[in-house]
């Protein structure tokens, strides 16, 4: 393969068969020109983007400090071998935009509060332990500590990026959703849920395969009803919670929940109140 273009010392766009091709390779182009040869042991990554997203990564790798490039692209890999899976290759451009971009913003001594950090270490467990290897590497290439708000968002940029996975608008859906439902408990049962403890973690557990469940069409498994009334009758506090927050859901997401989950639900709700 012969280049076509330079954009950095690691980053070359090529020619194959009339298609634009963005190779990859440290060093790959030092001391290069156009149309100078590229040697096969340099090549370590290739991509084929089309149109406007091969544009913006070419122009990214252009602009951007290659060390920001490097990390993004040592954080890609890792996250890859990690999960044993490929990610979509957009990943290479959303990934790497967010990350300069921060990392310019905290150079600057600004951070940006992510208030879905706690549903986001939840939910996405090894997708977050991925943000808490960037945030050594970081740390030692470049001397920045970046927050754990900074972990959360290289979080939400990998499990976007699983082949199969919900959009980042889907993804920050689901977690606002989340985080919404647990402020309204705390304020109609006037307590402050430990985001660490086990009770939370299964509701929390609970309330993202019931969304998934709704966004899916799928059945939910049903409750005999008078189980259902003993829940209520027992639990009246926790079932009346329950329902609160289910109309609440329904009034502000449009998510509408079956009667059965407003018992399940009570009961996670009665192991936070005790």
């Amino acid at each position: 393969m012969r280049i076509y273009k330079i954009l950095n010392n690691n980053a070359v766009v090529v020619k194959d068969g009339g298609q634009e091709k963005i190779v990859m390779g440290n060093g790959i182009a030092f001391q290069k020109r156009k149309n100078d040869i590229i040697p096969n042991a340099k090549i370590e990554k290739i991509f084929t983007l089309h149109g406007p997203s091969s544009e913006k990564f070419q122009q990214l790798l252009a602009t951007l400090p290659e060390k920001h490039i490097e990390l993004a692209e040592q954080i890609i890999s890792y996250a890859e071998g990690y999960l044993q899976a490929p990610l979509h290759d957009h990943i290479h451009i959303a990934l790497t935009d967010h990350l300069s971009f921060a990392l310019e913003r905290m150079e600057q001594g600004l951070t940006i509060q992510n208030k879905l950090l706690n549903e986001i270490k939840l939910l996405y467990k090894k997708e977050f332990e991925i943000g808490l290897w960037a945030r050594q590497e970081i740390k030692k290439v470049l001397g920045i500590e970046i927050p754990l708000d900074e972990v959360a968002h290289i979080a939400l940029h990998i499990h976007t990026a699983k082949m199969g996975s919900s959009s980042m608008t889907e993804t920050l859906k689901q977690a606002t959703i989340l985080r919404d439902f647990i402020e309204h408990v705390e304020n109609e049962l006037q307590i402050k849920i430990e985001e660490s403890s086990i009770d939370y973690q299964r509701l929390i557990t609970h309330l993202r395969f019931a969304l998934s469940r709704i966004q899916q069409g799928s059945e939910f498994e049903p409750m005999d009803e008078e189980m259902h009334e003993l829940i209520r009758e027992k639990y009246g506090k926790a079932y009346q919670c329950s329902k609160s927050v289910v109309t609440h859901l329904q009034q502000e997401y449009d998510i509408t929940f079956p009667s059965s989950e407003i018992a399940y639900i009570s009961l996670h709700l009665q192991r936070l109140i005790r």
